[in-house]
């Protein structure tokens, strides 16, 4: 009895929409390369965003139609990004940060389709990505200025007894970008899901409890459809925020601030 209700308890979990499962499991002698439902998402999301770029240059027209017009707001989105923060020097960028606005902004997209599963949930996910993109705007900083790339850690006419605490204090939070860019967009979109979870669970109890009750179920519905919108405003901009974020660190190794 007490196993059927932990299955229950589990099955109406608001955490079970982030569980990653096993979908095609694929063992490769020692190694488990097996497909889950997140790596399977990610999948879907590089499909869609390469079909989504497909339609917005099929038959392009002097007056855009509303996959063209769509795909060019986000275009000058990102190069607006780019140009306010890294200058014209910064185009060379382009590429790999409108991939990244691209991804990210379709992860939460998609995440936001009933019984789909939001990549971006995961810290794993986010962190790792920071990380990537923290080591590789690194490389580009020592590539460009060498060992004067340490410099960033020491602020000119800074008192020569307190250089060490002084390095110490901007060694960290330089390196705390990794876990403040990753944990916001974790955060934002594990929190936004769970609430809606808990508000969709509430408004089913009512709606089943019977009686009266079961009328003001119609509440928390009402809730729920303002909260979808504002979830799907969040995952929007966090991916925004995510790639502004990026282009601030970057044009922090190259000007050197």
């Amino acid at each position: 009895m007490s196993l059927l209700t932990n299955k229950k308890n589990i099955f109406f979990s608001p955490l079970e929409q982030f569980e990653i499962i096993t979908v095609f499991p694929i063992q490769l002698g020692n190694f488990n390369i097996s497909l889950t439902n997140s790596s399977i998402f990610m999948i879907l999301t590089l499909i869609v965003s390469i079909f989504w770029i497909s339609l917005s240059f099929y038959k392009n027209n002097l007056v855009p139609t509303h996959w063209q017009l769509l795909f060019e707001e986000i275009y000058n989105l990102t190069m607006t990004i780019i140009r306010d923060n890294l200058g014209v020097k910064g185009e060379i960028y382009f590429p790999f940060i409108f991939t990244l606005h691209l991804f990210l902004l379709f992860c939460n997209v998609i995440g936001m389709v009933p019984y789909s599963f939001t990549v971006t949930s995961h810290i794993i996910f986010t962190f790792s990505l920071s990380l990537a993109i923290f080591l590789g705007i690194n490389i580009i900083g020592i590539k460009k200025h060498g060992i004067h790339f340490f410099s960033l850690f020491l602020p000119r006419g800074v008192p020569l007894v307190i250089v060490p605490l002084i390095i110490t204090i901007e060694f960290l939070s330089y390196v705390v970008k990794v876990f403040t860019l990753s944990i916001r967009l974790f955060a934002n979109m594990t929190s936004g899901h769970t609430l809606l979870k808990i508000i969709a669970g509430f408004s089913w109890t009512m709606l089943i409890s019977g009686g009266l009750i079961s009328f003001f179920h119609i509440v928390p519905l009402l809730l729920l459809f303002a909260l979808i919108g504002l979830e799907l405003a969040i995952a929007i901009l966090q991916a925004y925020v995510f790639t502004l974020l990026t282009c601030i660190y970057l044009n922090d190794v190259l000007e050197l601030h």
